[in-house]
């Protein structure tokens, strides 16, 4: 068994809701993922549901003519309901604390679980190659689950969009970072 698991962060979106469309520099970071995609053997497509997610991997899609599954599971984490003033502080809180819940949102464990619990259906699935389309902290946090160091800061540093590699075997999983634009 093994799985390669292209998994992306949205291009530049205008905002945070689910109904946010990619950025005019957003549609032309898709068309140029559309491209860097373009020579990988691809078997699946699943993405989030927000509208940035399936922008960004419309193009390749497309190109390819593979259908986009959307997966609710893979949307971004809800860090509360309510407005924190200093919500850099709370989120860097959660990396800490795995446990730790706002009010109206998800601890960054239910969040990790979510997406995990995604990866392991692609480990069943017939599929080899699949890519995965999501945001920021949900994508932190799958990586947080292979590698410990892979926290806040790391999150940070993530680029709209970021591509990793995920390859999973029978004894291993490992991810690198692909994307360098």
């Amino acid at each position: 068994m093994n799985k390669n698991i292209y998994i992306i962060r949205h291009c530049e979106a205008g905002g945070q809701s689910s109904d946010s469309p990619l950025t005019e520099k957003g549609f032309t970071q898709a068309n140029a993922l559309s491209k860097f995609l373009s020579n990988r053997k691809v078997d699946r497509i699943i993405s989030s549901p927000f509208v940035r997610a399936i922008q960004t991997i419309k193009p390749f899609a497309e190109d390819a003519n593979i259908e986009i599954e959307i997966d609710n599971r893979l949307s971004e984490r809800i860090l509360s309901s309510s407005f924190y003033s200093d919500w850099m502080e709370k989120l860097e809180a959660t990396f800490n604390d795995m446990n730790l819940m706002y009010e109206g949102g998800e601890s960054s464990r239910e969040a990790m679980n979510r997406i995990v619990d995604v990866v392991t259906e692609i480990e069943e699935s017939d599929a080899g190659n699949t890519v995965m389309v999501a945001h920021g902290g949900i994508i932190s946090l799958l990586l947080n689950y292979y590698d410990k160091e892979f926290g806040f800061e790391r999150w940070k540093k993530l680029t709209n969009p970021d591509v990793y590699l995920l390859r999973i075997t029978k004894n291993d999983a490992q991810y690198t970072r692909l994307w360098k634009g």
